[in-house]
């Protein structure tokens, strides 16, 4: 038994869970409905190219392990909706399989945005005439700072309260402006474990 189970809520640790979510189809269709909402198995399939049974069976894996939940019917459609957004998966050095859980995870969703930013790049590029003069806002950011763990951690925080007001557009269409496209955005932060930390200015 998982620990979502035991205790009826999501477990981020959980080496289960994780590995349920670490699979290309189920990421995608997580992202699909981060960014839409809510959709039902028929609109996932024409997103996902996929069929709408395959979609469907992978949905109500996201489900039993509490990624997303059935929406409002709308008549005989039955949508589904994300649970949570921008869900924190952290390893538990106590629960057996959690780090390299986090790490398989980690892997598939690392090479499923560097491709598909890969793909619009190129898509982009072969679209010619198609967009031209159409305003496709793109950016691809690598730096390097110096920050201990806490400015670190703090810096996510406040980048994270920058986007809340866009994010609050994707349950409240009302609220997106004429123009407004779906924003796919993918940042990461790690230390440089080849460079030593720096020693202080007593040092």
């Amino acid at each position: 038994m998982s620990p979502h189970e035991q205790t009826g809520r999501p477990a981020q640790s959980d080496p289960e869970r994780m590995r349920a979510l670490a699979h290309p189809l189920r990421l995608a269709l997580l992202d699909y409905l981060d960014g839409v909402g809510e959709a039902t198995a028929t609109q996932c399939a024409r997103h996902t190219g996929e069929t709408v049974a395959n979609c469907s069976f992978h949905l109500r894996l996201l489900a039993r392990y509490g990624f997303i939940e059935p929406a409002e019917p709308r008549g005989r459609e039955r949508p589904w909706r994300p649970t949570v957004r921008g869900e924190p998966f952290a390893p538990d050095e106590s629960v057996p399989g959690s780090l390299v859980a986090v790490v398989e995870l980690a892997e598939v969703a690392v090479r499923q945005e560097a491709e598909a930013f890969i793909s619009f790049l190129h898509e982009r590029a072969g679209a010619g005439a198609d967009l031209a003069g159409r305003p496709l806002p793109t950016a691809m950011t690598k730096d390097a700072f110096w920050a201990t763990p806490d400015e670190t951690e703090a810096l996510m925080r406040d980048i994270g309260a920058l986007f809340e007001p866009y994010i609050a557009r994707v349950t409240d269409a009302a609220a997106r402006p004429a123009g407004a496209l779906l924003m796919r955005w993918f940042a990461t932060s790690r230390p440089d474990l080849h460079t030593d930390p720096a020693p202080g200015p007593e040092a």
